[in-house]
């Protein structure tokens, strides 16, 4: 599944991305593969998403929720 297609509580972990060109900006965001979150907010009108990961909260624009590929974790 994509980022973006996760709903508000969902929780995920981060296994790969998409597009090359974002691949550096979502590392530094703390973006990682294997990392663990928890969506916070996803916006009903194509806003961005919220998810908590790494100890804090971070807004990503849905273009670029997209790019991540998660799991579904429990």
């Amino acid at each position: 599944k994509k980022l973006s297609e996760l709903k508000e509580g969902d929780r995920a972990i981060i296994r790969s991305f998409e597009k090359e060109e974002i691949l550096l900006k979502l590392m530094e965001m703390g973006c990682i593969p294997g990392e663990s979150i928890i969506v916070e907010k996803q916006s009903s009108t194509k806003g961005p998403i919220s998810i908590f990961i790494s100890g804090y909260t971070l807004s990503l624009r849905l273009d670029e929720a997209e790019t991540i590929v998660v799991e579904l974790t429990i």
